[in-house]
């Protein structure tokens, strides 16, 4: 086996554990509140030390977001989306609608995990507010990963413009499949938002004459 392969299959079993652990402080979290579960308790369950917990995730509350596993994500995100090189700001919206799609289908997200998140977020607002936090910096490594890619100034409004296109959809999208009367895959919602954004934005054809 060739390192690629070798740092690959290292890469997929350290995501996997991430989110292990991650799903596991959520679950508890939700059950009995941020303080109700120690992180001992947390690599137990997992069969990891307790030093080991602290390779993947500064503390509990960055473990119940994902933060340090979000980073990771992000910048893989960040290589496949300059690697798919500048084709208009069209294809800007397309590949970061594409990227989602594939780090949620890979990562397995969907309905009910999504609902099960926001729970947590209810129970617990401080991390609420953390979850905003991070939020508005990622979206600001966003713009700056667009412009840079598009050759534009990091402020640069069209830059701006395509990431809040994006973050619309996904959090209108994930609002949508949190109603448990709804069942609908994450990915292929998010598809289908962005095609209603774009027929609502389209010009429509210029009428034909009458005849």
């Amino acid at each position: 086996m060739n390192d690629s392969a070798t740092g690959t299959r290292a890469t997929l079993r350290k995501q996997a554990t991430a989110t292990q652990l991650t799903l596991l402080c959520r679950s508890l979290t939700a059950d009995r509140g941020l303080n109700g579960f120690t992180i001992e308790e947390v690599c137990s369950d997992i069969g990891i030390s307790r030093r080991t917990f602290f390779n993947y995730f500064p503390s509990k509350e960055d473990a119940v977001l994902g933060i340090a596993d979000e980073n990771d994500e992000m910048s893989k995100m960040a290589d496949d989306f300059r690697a798919r090189g500048s084709r208009g700001w069209t294809a800007v919206v397309d590949d970061l609608a594409d990227l989602a799609v594939q780090h949620i289908r890979s990562a397995g997200h969907n309905a009910s995990e999504h609902i099960a998140f926001m729970t947590v977020l209810e129970r617990e607002p401080r991390l609420l507010a953390r979850f905003i936090g991070a939020g508005r910096e990622r979206e600001q490594g966003l713009v700056a990963m667009v412009a840079a890619r598009e050759g534009v100034p990091a402020d640069d409004p069209l830059a701006r413009a395509a990431i809040d296109i994006v973050s619309t959809i996904l959090r209108s999208t994930a609002d949508r499949i949190s109603d448990p009367r709804v069942a609908e895959d994450f990915g292929a919602a998010i598809l289908e938002s962005l095609a209603a954004v774009r027929a609502v934005l389209t010009p429509p054809l210029p009428r034909k004459a009458d005849q």
